[in-house]
């Protein structure tokens, strides 16, 4: 082996953290290569060991056995999302079958299976800890979900399953941010924009200039540029032509994702019921909160039951508003978020935009580390040792101030290009845990998409981007604070329909006056944030409550729509679209359907499991609900949440974390209390 490949060698960054200044392009194939032949013979040496079977020389060996290509992956999908280049998305295509046939070589091994399973079968005499017990679950359910019970027959048909979805995954991923970067409109007077605000126009003024096209302004699909035309520009034409490019991504073009969905569905439900199960939902859900389609149909249903009357009264308002105020005889989906905005400045006397000179990049920044350092004694160091992989990134050292011992490494990458994928997520290049014997601290990142600083002006955010930064950073610290043993039960690797309980509760914060008093302050005078814009922004707060949370449920039905029906009985993407969504929706379709560039369930990981965000949308609530009865930064309460959920990462079932924090269950009303679809207790 080379030691000049530097994914395959200890860096001496600091925390040994990836070194970007000499990885290359060249450097992944070799590496993921070298790091599967690396885990092969680490494998051998698990089957070859002639002791019996026990859960150090065979869970925890298993556990550890792909270090160099699990280091090298991480460092490899992270990229392929933040600088995508062509070249990368090639890779992926090929890198996705050899690690596909790697890890179905491990499931299959009938050996390996063999020392697994006689560890498991003696699991009730074995004293263990509950984070073993888990590590011990988890593997032996792992190899189970993987096809290891199969015959030789269906274990090389989910092979070729497997093969076949590690390169449509990226397929599609690739597809959506093609068609995305494809659109571009350059508008050539102002006069055409009236009414977006001076912040939106300076980002397309400055965006046109650097496309070469002097005076011009343009717009592009990324949200800092889309937003502002939906929601302020009173060019009805303008705002219906952006509308429609959105929502027609990946469908009908060059790009389009129509049959990589069709395809997608019908492997995942292949895979389903050749591992025994009825569908991809209840494959998937037997190792989440809910457990089974059944609760998850029943919890959207409830939810739907309460947010769809508030979304007709909230639609009939709009229209009421917009017909008095000179709108169009029949409102479109491009009107919705123009009205709303105009709506929303009537009865509350404010404007997203009314923020965004008090919330300065750099502000937001240390007023976000100062909440967290308050709430969880932690502190927050920028520094230049490490090397970053685009010169917007940003680096800083995470401490703990009780004993000033160092947690970890955090990234922040916060501006969107060409290359990067949209939207906001946290992710690892490396989880905390022991490995060889020494505590590894982990190395983090949260890639957002916020407005750009434009010419002289800083980068300024909506309150909508400082809520996104909140919740990634939310994400962050739990995988900062994990205290597990083993790494792939750290931080943020729980069940998926928890893992968004630490983000989410964190964007409550966000509202109260005694965080935002601390940071928002105007970029050029210096004048705090003044106390009645906080007011009208909690005044406001559930304005159009009911039509945001029917949307969230119409995406979770879509979502299980697709997992539990039978994909044979789908010939057409828009049209089975449509059929979930018409009971859910106040329009018909006027674009391409949502699910070619629904990235979260093709592409994204919360396949069957989009209805998460609102499952943990109602365990927030009620964690907040303690932090408002004691106070928002309570020591013991602050420290009992960090103890008993952030710190201990997937070792215990969420149900048993969160009990344990609370005293209780979760109240399920306490999200529609917050909503203030329900009366208060």
């Amino acid at each position: 082996m080379s030691n000049s490949n530097p994914l395959l060698t200890i860096s001496e960054q600091p925390n040994h953290a990836p070194d970007f200044s000499v990885i290359k392009e060249e450097h992944y194939m070799p590496a993921i290569q070298q790091g599967i032949e690396m885990a092969r013979e680490n494998i051998e040496k698990i089957k070859a060991n002639p002791d019996k079977p026990d859960f150090e020389n065979t869970i925890v060996a298993l556990e550890s056995s792909s270090e160099m290509l699990d280091n090298a992956s991480s460092v490899f999908y992270n990229m392929l999302s933040t600088k995508g280049t062509d070249e990368m998305h090639n890779l992926a295509e090929q890198i996705g079958p050899i690690t596909s046939n790697f890890s179905n070589d491990i499931m299959h091994d009938a050996a390996l299976f063999a020392r697994v399973k006689a560890v498991y079968d003696e699991k009730d005499s074995l004293p263990l800890t509950p984070e073993q017990q888990m590590l011990l679950d988890d593997t032996y359910i792992g190899f189970i979900r993987g096809g290891a019970d199969l015959n030789a027959e269906q274990k090389q048909r989910l092979r070729e399953i497997s093969e076949r979805m590690s390169i449509l995954t990226p397929t599609y991923m690739n597809n959506s941010k093609k068609s995305q970067e494809a659109f571009e409109l350059f508008v050539d007077s102002e006069e055409e924009l009236a009414g977006l605000p001076e912040s939106a126009l300076n980002a397309a003024k400055h965006a046109a200039e650097e496309k070469g096209e002097k005076g011009k302004f343009l717009f592009t699909l990324d949200m800092p540029s889309y937003m502002p035309v939906v929601q302020y520009a009173d060019n009805r034409d303008l705002r219906e032509k952006l509308w429609r490019a959105y929502n027609s991504q990946a469908f009908g073009d060059e790009y389009d994702n129509c049959d990589t969905v069709l395809e997608i569905v019908k492997l995942r439900h292949e895979r389903a019921q050749l591992l025994g199960y009825k569908d991809h939902a209840h494959y998937v859900l037997e190792r989440r909160m809910a457990e089974t389609p059944d609760t998850v149909q029943d919890f959207l249903e409830t939810l739907k039951k309460a947010y769809k009357p508030a979304a007709e009264k909230d639609f009939a308002q709009l229209k009421d508003f917009a017909a008095k105020n000179g709108g169009p005889e029949e409102l479109r989906p491009w009107d919705v978020g123009y009205y709303s905005e105009k709506l929303r400045q009537s009865l509350f006397d404010f404007s997203e935009e009314d923020f965004r000179p008090y919330f300065q990049l750099d502000k937001v920044i240390d007023g976000i580390f100062a909440h967290f350092s308050k709430l969880f004694n932690l502190s927050f160091k920028a520094s230049e040792k490490y090397s970053i992989w685009h010169e917007d990134v940003q680096a800083f050292d995470v401490y703990d101030k009780t004993d000033n011992s160092f947690l970890g490494t955090l990234y922040a990458d916060f501006f969107p290009r060409q290359g990067k994928r949209s939207g906001a997520w946290k992710s690892s290049f490396r989880d905390q845990g022991i490995f060889g014997g020494e505590l590894q601290r982990p190395v983090i990142t949260i890639v957002c998409n916020f407005t750009k600083p434009a010419g002289d002006q800083p980068a300024l955010l909506t309150h909508y981007e400082v809520q996104t930064f909140l919740h990634e950073m939310g994400h962050a610290i739990h995988a900062m604070l994990s205290k597990v043993t083993h790494r792939s039960l750290a931080g943020t690797n729980v069940m998926w329909d928890f893992v968004e309980l630490p983000s989410q509760i964190q964007e409550n914060w966000g509202y109260q006056k005694e965080m935002l008093d601390g940071f928002a302050a105007h970029y050029k005078t210096g004048e705090k944030i003044p106390e009645e814009l906080i007011q009208k922004l909690n005044d406001a707060k559930n304005f159009m409550v009911g039509w945001g949370g029917l949307r969230q449920v119409s995406l979770g039905l879509l979502d299980m729509g697709w997992h539990t029906t039978d994909p044979a009985t789908i010939k057409d993407v828009a049209a089975f679209e449509d059929s979930i969504m018409k009971d859910v929706t106040f329009f018909p379709r006027m674009a391409g359907p949502m699910s070619t560039h629904f990235g979260h369930i093709f592409a994204g990981g919360y396949a069957a499991g989009y209805y998460s965000y609102k499952w943990a949308e109602v365990l927030d609530a009620d964690a907040f609900e303690l932090f408002l009865e004691r106070g928002l930064y309570d020591r013991p309460t602050a420290e009992a949440y960090k103890n008993e959920v952030l710190s201990k990462g997937g070792s215990e079932h969420p149900v048993v974390l969160y009990r344990r924090f609370r005293g209780r269950d979760a109240d399920p009303e306490a999200l529609l209390r917050r909503e203030g679809l329900k009366d208060a207790a």
